[in-house]
C-alpha cells in the first residue's frame, strides 16, 4: 500500500508539474503580454520613456522577464564595493543621447552594456524627448537591460520556492538589527504581557512572529514554514495566492492596542502578522511612533470570513446534503425499477443534465428571490440564510448525479451470477440488497467522497459569480479577467495538488471497503 501511494504521488506530482507548464505557456508565450495594463491606471497616466520603464518593470514583476534598470544597477556596484558613493553620482548622469555622455558616463555605460551583453540581456538607450528644448514628462534618458525567460527557469523558480523556512539571516548580512536570533517568551508582549500565552519571536527573520497563539482557530499559528502558490499583482496586489484565499474580508475589526513603542490607540493591525520591511521606520514618523524597529507591515483584522472558508462552508454542507438525497433515491430507484419513482427521478437527472447549470441556478435565483431568500452575499452584515441559494444550486446537480450512478451500478450488480446463486440459496432480496448489491455498487461511489471533500474547498466558479460569493472559486475568474498571471498559476498548483491528493485518498478509501481491493504486485 505505502509503495503504490508513493508512486501514485510521485506520479501527480509530475502531472501537476505538466500542468503548471502548460498554464504557463498559454499565459506568457500565446497571450498578448499587453493586456496585463487593461485596467492599470498608472500606465495610463504615465508618457514616453517612463511608460516604456514602467512597461518593463511590470513585465517583469508578471515573470515575462528579467529587467535591470542602469540606475539600479549602479545602487548594486556601490553596496558590493565596486563603486563609491561619489562616483555613482557621476556615472548616473546619462546625457539626453549617448553622444552628450561625458568621460565617467560613457566609461559606465559600456561597462554595462557589454555586461548584460555577455548574459544574453538585449540593452536598449531610450534618449531624453523633449519639448522647447526641455525634457519633457517623463522623458527622462533612460538605460535598460532586459531578457526574456525560458519556461524552464519560470518552473524552477517557481517549485523551488513553493515552501519556505524563515531563518535569521533573512535579513541583509549588512543590515544593523541588532542581535539575530530566536526568543522564546511565555507571555506575548501583545497581550502586554499580562497573560500567559507562549510565542516564538524571531530578529533577522522575514516574520516577527514565527510562532504564537491567539483567540481565532486553529487558535496555534506559525510563520516558521510559509506555501508560496503564487503572488499577485491585481486581485490582492503583493499577497500569496494562499494568503488571498486565507485571509478575512469585510470591514475593519479595531480594538484598543498597545503597540511596541507603548503608544495606544484604536487599530485595526495584527501586530502577530508583522514582517520586515527595510527602511520603512525612518521613512515615515507614523510608524515610528508605533514600532521600534523595520518589523512594521502588518495584516489587518477584519470581520468577515476567509474565501475558503465562504467556499468550504457552502461545498461541504451541499455534499452532505447530496449524499443524504441522492444515495437513498438512487437505492430505492433500483430496487423499485420502471417504477413510478424511477420515472420520476430518471426525468430529474435528464432535466439536470440536459438543462445548461447556468440556466438552473439563474432559475433558483428568480424563484429563491420571489421567495424572499437573499440572492447575493453581504460579506459584513449577512445571515445564515443567504447560503441557501447556493447551497441548492449545488446540491441538485450532485443529487442528480449520484442517482444516475448509484443506480446503473446497482442495476448491474442485480444482473451478476453472485446475486442470482444468493437468491438460489435461500437469502431474502432484502439481504441481497443490502450485504451484496448496495455493498459492491458503492465502492465506485465511495471513490468520489475524498474528491467531493477536497474540492470544496476550491469553490464553484459559476454559482459563486452568480451569488457574488466572495469565494475562492470566484479567485480565479477575477485573475483572468485582471490578467493576474501569479494567481492563475497558483490557482491551477492549489486545484492540481487537490486533485492528485483526492485520488489518492479514493483509492484507500476503496481499498478499506472492499479488502479484494489489493494494491500490492503480490499475488493472493
Amino acid at each position: 500500500m505505502a509503495k503504490y501511494i508513493l508512486k501514485r504521488f510521485i506520479h501527480g506530482l509530475i502531472s501537476i508539474v505538466i500542468v503548471v507548464a502548460i498554464v504557463m505557456v498559454l499565459i506568457y508565450t500565446l497571450l498578448d503580454r499587453m493586456t496585463i495594463f487593461a485596467e492599470d491606471e498608472v500606465y495610463r497616466k504615465l508618457q514616453s520613456n517612463a511608460k516604456t520603464t514602467y512597461t518593463y518593470r511590470r513585465w517583469q514583476d508578471y515573470g515575462y522577464l528579467d529587467y535591470v534598470n542602469y540606475s539600479e544597477w549602479l545602487t548594486a556596484q556601490v553596496r558590493e564595493g565596486n563603486m563609491d558613493a561619489e562616483t555613482r553620482e557621476a556615472a548616473s548622469k546619462l546625457g539626453r543621447k549617448a553622444e552628450d555622455d561625458d568621460e565617467v558616463v560613457a566609461k559606465y555605460v559600456q561597462e554595462f552594456t557589454d555586461y548584460y551583453k555577455s548574459k544574453g540581456f538585449n540593452v536598449e538607450r531610450l534618449k531624453a524627448v523633449t519639448s522647447r528644448r526641455k525634457v519633457a514628462a517623463g522623458g527622462q534618458p533612460e538605460l535598460f537591460a532586459h531578457r526574456d525567460r525560458p519556461l524552464s527557469s519560470r518552473l524552477i523558480e517557481y517549485f523551488s520556492s513553493i515552501v519556505t523556512i524563515d531563518t535569521i539571516h533573512y535579513v541583509d548580512e549588512e543590515t544593523d538589527i541588532g542581535e539575530r536570533g530566536l526568543t522564546f517568551t511565555t507571555h506575548d508582549p501583545v497581550y502586554g504581557g499580562e497573560k500567559f500565552s507562549p510565542a516564538i519571536i524571531g530578529n533577522g527573520t522575514k516574520h516577527k512572529y514565527l510562532l504564537y497563539f491567539n483567540d481565532r482557530f486553529p487558535y496555534l499559528h506559525q510563520n516558521l514554514i510559509t506555501i508560496n502558490l503564487g503572488t499577485s499583482y491585481s486581485v490582492n496586489k503583493d499577497h500569496d495566492v494562499l494568503e488571498t484565499m486565507l485571509q478575512t474580508q469585510g470591514e475593519y475589526v479595531t480594538k484598543q492596542m498597545t503597540f511596541p513603542t507603548n503608544h495606544t490607540e484604536e487599530s485595526a493591525d495584527d501586530l502577530h502578522t508583522a514582517t520586515y520591511l527595510a527602511g520603512s521606520l525612518a521613512g515615515s514618523e507614523m510608524l515610528q511612533t508605533r514600532f521600534v524597529d523595520d518589523y512594521t507591515n502588518t495584516l489587518t483584522t477584519k470581520g468577515g470570513r476567509s474565501k475558503i472558508a465562504f467556499s468550504f462552508s457552502i461545498g461541504i454542507i451541499a455534499s452532505i446534503l447530496a449524499y443524504a438525497l441522492g444515495l437513498p433515491l438512487g437505492v430505492f430507484m433500483a430496487r423499485h425499477k420502471d417504477g413510478l419513482v424511477d420515472k420520476l427521478g430518471t426525468f430529474y437527472i435528464v432535466f439536470i443534465m440536459s438543462v445548461p447549470s447556468l440556466a438552473y441556478i439563474f432559475l433558483f435565483k428568480a424563484i429563491g428571490g420571489s421567495l424572499g431568500l437573499p440572492t447575493t452575499f453581504d460579506v459584513n452584515h449577512g445571515t445564515t440564510l443567504m447560503y441557501v441559494l447556493p447551497i441548492v444550486s449545488l446540491a441538485l446537480p450532485s443529487v442528480a448525479n449520484l442517482m444516475k450512478w448509484l443506480r446503473r451500478y446497482m442495476i448491474d450488480q442485480m444482473n451478476s451470477d453472485y446475486v442470482k446463486f444468493a437468491r438460489s440459496g435461500g437469502l431474502s432480496e432484502n439481504e441481497i440488497f443490502a450485504k451484496h448489491i448496495l455493498k459492491n455498487a458503492a465502492i465506485p461511489i465511495v471513490h468520489g467522497i475524498p474528491s467531493t471533500i477536497l474540492g470544496a474547498l476550491t469553490g464553484a466558479i459559476i454559482t459563486e459569480r452568480v451569488y457574488t460569493v466572495p469565494g475562492t472559486g470566484n479567485l480565479l475568474t477575477q485573475a483572468i479577467n485582471f490578467y493576474d498571471n501569479g494567481v492563475i498559476v497558483g490557482v491551477t498548483m492549489f486545484y492540481g495538488l487537490l486533485s492528485v491528493v483526492s485520488i489518492i485518498l479514493g483509492d484507500v478509501l476503496m481499498s478499506v471497503v472492499d479488502p479484494r481491493i489489493s494494491f500490492s504486485n503480490e499475488s493472493r
